[in-house]
């Protein structure tokens, strides 16, 4: 079996999606219900902590997300060059 290491296809099938109706119906069959629902609870991390206005304990308390996950996001927020959570936060703000 070929190990697939590229996931240009991916990101490139994902820029084709022109509506939010087209991008719930390609993570619902791209992704388990649980793995939607871990997505979904990083970016609440990332909306809460950008905010500034919690810990990550009152997050924690809050969403019922480990500490180990708020960490991880706020990592990527503050130290990873991809600056992805960045970004998107940026143009939420336009």
């Amino acid at each position: 079996m070929t190990k697939i290491t590229d996931e240009t296809d991916l990101w490139d099938a994902m820029l084709l999606l022109d509506t939010r109706e087209e991008v719930i119906n390609f993570m619902k069959d791209l992704c388990t219900p649980r793995e939607i629902t871990e997505l979904y609870e990083r970016w609440k991390v990332c909306q809460l902590l950008e905010s500034g206005q919690l810990s990550y304990r009152e997050i924690s308390t809050k969403t019922k997300i480990s500490i180990t996950t708020i960490g991880r996001v706020a990592r990527f927020l503050r130290d990873e060059q991809n600056g992805g959570y960045r970004t998107i936060l940026k143009k939420l703000k336009k």
